[in-house]
């Protein structure tokens, strides 16, 4: 009987099935399709659960199984900066049942005899999957797709609330000394504290964490997070460069840009773009279109639908002739990585924080909301890879700004800076280096029983 039973062991079959679960937005889906194109590699079998709402079409991704939640949240609806949080709260209530239903007819059409799945990979600003996962005995794993430093100040948040920072009169450039180099201004606003705080708990009680980081570039976030949490942490970032060329676009990408980046001279085109879900009003849009024309430096400027309502001045092409490019949505790895590229003008949110740093492209910082002012502290005073925009949209201030990262020295030491993250970012992902190290503890954690 011995004998039997250490041949069943044998042959017992290790389950590599994996199930996916991204935030239906460009800046969440991004980095978990990048994450499900890694574990696919490594020979995990990947199942996505997606939303109808900016649903990925499955016949791009055809190594992956897809299923989608019959939910109400109409494929047609528009999120913005202006109704992120109220449609996040939609989302939450809408899609909760849903996901339990689909996640039910996943674990169901399991045949008797095969691998059962091996883990639940969730954002974590979903705020349900934790107890629906649980109530099925699944694993279920925390993924950030922001920095470690931004769940830090969150797990603060109850904390700073406390001490009266958000009260009218606080001084907003005031240091938090307990989380360095942040200032008052830099905290979310509390119109976001709800959903951070279950972000908080959705990573608590987890059962470990992967974040799109890695240890070189924010040691100390990462080790307060370690202290934190009682759960294994894995920063295997930065993600983008397991697979780069991963079609992971929601928006279509407009690849003009990287044919007409091939004309312009090295270190010279400033490239511009606010993300997925920015908002910005006419006045301010007008002025970021009259500082690029009066910098005199070529740009490529992204301006999706959604970016403002305001049209371009009907002579401004001819204005700035071949010196600007201007697309709806770019292929922005490749373009962050083209040799033209000298500088970015950023909104900071996480990915394309990391992206830059990781290209080795100094940065000109105006964030928008919730973590993207702590993302450009850290670029100006912590990384010393860019500058911020500290005075609001003018246009003499940006082209003040545009200066100092394009053609001054200051933005060529910020250059210099950034290279110098290229180079540790690409090593942290070679063998031995701390990346790797990470993503071979959390395949070894996949993998147990």
């Amino acid at each position: 009987m011995e004998e039997i039973a250490m041949n069943q062991q044998k042959t017992k079959v290790i389950s590599r099935k994996l199930i996916l679960f991204p935030i239906p937005f460009q800046g969440h889906v991004t980095p978990m399709l990048h994450l499900a194109n890694l574990l696919y590699s490594k020979s995990f079998s990947i199942t996505i659960i997606q939303t109808r709402y900016s649903s990925l079409d499955p016949k791009c991704f055809p190594h992956f199984t897809f299923y989608s939640l019959d939910d109400e949240v109409s494929e047609n609806k528009s999120f913005s900066s202006d109704n992120l949080v109220p449609g996040l709260v939609e989302m939450q209530e809408n899609y909760r049942e849903p996901f339990r239903v689909c996640l039910g007819r996943v674990l169901d059409g399991v045949e008797p005899g095969s691998e059962p799945f091996k883990c639940l990979i969730a954002d974590s600003l979903w705020r349900f999957p934790g107890d629906v996962a649980e109530s099925f005995n699944l694993r279920r794993i925390a993924f950030r797709t922001s920095s470690m430093s931004a769940f830090v100040v969150n797990d603060y948040l109850p904390y700073f609330k406390d001490k009266g920072y958000f009260l009218q009169g606080s001084e907003p450039e005031e240091p938090l000394h307990e989380i360095p180099p942040f200032r008052v201004k830099d905290l979310p606003g509390e119109d976001h504290h709800d959903i951070l705080a279950f972000v908080v708990h959705q990573t608590k009680t987890s059962q470990g964490v992967i974040c799109n980081s890695f240890e070189e570039l924010e040691s100390p976030s990462i080790t307060r997070v370690r202290e934190i949490l009682s759960i294994p942490v894995y920063p295997i970032g930065p993600l983008h460069k397991y697979s780069p060329t991963s079609a992971s676009s929601i928006l279509t990408e407009d690849h003009t840009s990287i044919s007409w980046l091939d004309k312009q001279p090295p270190n010279s085109v400033l490239y511009v773009s606010f993300g997925s879900m920015a908002a910005i009003s006419s006045t301010d849009f007008l002025e970021i279109a009259w500082a690029l024309a009066n910098s005199k430096q070529p740009f490529l400027w992204v301006v999706r639908p959604g970016l403002s309502q305001c049209p371009l001045p009907e002579d401004y092409m001819e204005i700035v002739k071949d010196r600007g490019h201007i697309v709806k949505w770019a292929p922005q790895v490749e373009v962050l990585a083209h040799s033209a590229i000298g500088g970015f003008w950023t909104h900071c949110g996480w990915n394309s924080t990391i992206e830059s740093i990781s290209e080795g492209v100094p940065m000109l910082c105006l964030p928008f909301f919730v973590d993207q002012a702590m993302n450009a502290r850290h670029v100006s005073e912590t990384w010393k890879t860019g500058l911020v925009l500290e005075n609001g949209i003018r246009r003499d201030e940006i082209e003040k700004g545009i200066r100092r990262l394009m053609v001054e020295e200051e933005g060529e030491a910020m250059r210099s800076r950034a290279a110098s993250f290229k180079k540790l970012a690409t090593q942290c992902l070679m063998d031995g280096g701390s990346s790797y190290k990470a993503l071979d503890a959390l395949i070894s954690y996949l993998l147990a029983s």
